[in-house]
């Protein structure tokens, strides 16, 4: 696997949603299922260790976010009334707090940024969710593409993780859901 750190203009995803006053014994399976019919999701990070736990649910199409929203804002789930509303700023990770929602004005959740790896030697059956897992190692990851020629792009919230990722995760086995396995390169630039 091969890593390069890139620096560049973090962009917006407004695909993704913020899941507030869960109950403490939620699941990832239970979130899919209230959400699974506003449309295709492309992943669930559930924060449980906090209470009441919280998550985030990105979605294939910005439509469907937005649907979810308006969906299931106020719902009562197991005599939890859910808060879900698109994440304010930057990357929630960065230890601020997750805004308000603003009635009528949805600002599209903003979970890129300028602190990237670019990998290459992917085998052809990872997806994004398995670059993403193995790229954890380094740190926290916030956003994380696949591309059809083998490489990918895997964004962190800290350079320090960026760097850290850079130097340690390179030439690591990668195994993809399918176990197929190889050793991608990690391109690394100093920012």
């Amino acid at each position: 696997m091969e890593f390069q750190v890139v620096r560049g203009p973090a962009g917006n995803n407004d695909c993704r949603i913020y899941v507030g006053n869960l109950p403490p014994d939620i699941r990832v399976k239970d979130i899919e299922d209230l959400f699974y019919k506003y449309g295709n999701i492309r992943d669930v990070d559930l924060k449980n260790r906090r209470v009441p736990p919280f998550a985030f649910v990105e979605f294939e199409d910005p439509r469907d976010a937005e649907d979810a929203v308006h969906g299931r804002d106020g719902y009562d789930y197991d005599g939890y009334k859910l808060r879900v509303e698109f994440p304010r700023g930057g990357c929630s990770r960065l230890g601020g707090r997750v805004g308000t929602h603003n009635r009528g004005r949805y600002g599209p959740p903003s979970h890129r940024s300028e602190y990237r790896v670019v990998i290459s030697g992917l085998p052809p059956t990872g997806s994004w969710q398995d670059l993403k897992d193995h790229m954890r190692e380094a740190g926290d990851v916030c956003f994380a593409d696949v591309f059809r020629d083998g490489t990918g792009v895997v964004e962190y919230v800290r350079k320090e993780d960026m760097k850290y990722a850079a130097r340690k995760l390179d030439d690591t086995k990668f195994k993809s859901h399918e176990n197929r396995a190889g050793m991608p390169r990690v391109f690394g630039l100093a920012c």
